[in-house]
């Protein structure tokens, strides 16, 4: 493992995660505008933590949205500008909002076999996560990994990031089994729901970049 693995940091809500985040030059952090969650965030909430990362070094934007329509979506930029959007939804509604609103489109993607792996084309990025369990009000952020073995020597069209249930403790493993160049995380990174720690922040991206060797 090298610093060449990419990471997402998923679910940021206060400064001082924002902060970890950039002094451990994370490539990405995550704003969950989906208000079932523990970890949502209004957009002008975003745009305050957004407002935190250097405009050209500091990490990209991403919104999550869990099936939005047009409007949701373009009330959310009205105040906050994103990179990219990442969407619980069905491909073929991701592909109407990365038309409508030209930015980059990733598409979350539940895994529990080898079928499920997707292998669609028009999409900019995949997350794959596991499956959520049977009674949870989201779809993702639940903590639960999937069989990181599945990803072995799978083809993907498109590049994708590893989700679901990573930590400090295990991403390294996690990487190695997958495969993966990308990880994303949430609660593995939090002292409660909706709070990230910032030093697990800065373990979680040491060790899923080697630093822990």
């Amino acid at each position: 493992m090298t610093a060449s693995v990419q990471i997402k940091i998923c679910g940021l809500t206060d400064e001082v995660g924002v902060d970890a985040c950039i002094a451990g030059n994370a490539d990405w952090i995550g704003f969950v505008f989906f208000d079932r969650s523990p970890r949502y965030v209004t957009g002008q909430r975003a745009r305050e933590l957004a407002q935190r990362c250097n405009s050209t070094d500091g990490p990209e934007c991403v919104g999550l949205f869990v099936d939005p329509s047009d409007d949701e979506i373009a009330h959310v930029l009205d105040h906050v500008t994103l990179d990219v959007l990442q969407l619980n939804s069905s491909v073929e509604r991701a592909h109407e909002i990365r038309q409508r609103f030209g930015l980059p489109v990733w598409l979350a993607c539940s895994v529990s076999s080898r079928a499920d792996l997707p292998a669609h084309e028009g999409i900019d990025r995949f997350v794959l996560d596991a499956r959520a369990p049977v009674h949870s009000d989201r779809p993702g952020g639940n903590g639960v990994a999937f069989d990181w073995s599945l990803t072995r020597g799978w083809s993907s069209p498109v590049p994708w990031l590893l989700a679901g249930g990573l930590n400090p403790g295990n991403v390294s493993d996690a990487i190695a089994v997958s495969g993966a160049l990308a990880v994303d995380v949430s609660s593995g990174v939090e002292s409660r729901p909706g709070i990230k720690d910032a030093e697990a922040i800065a373990a979680f991206i040491r060790a899923a970049r080697g630093g822990d060797q």
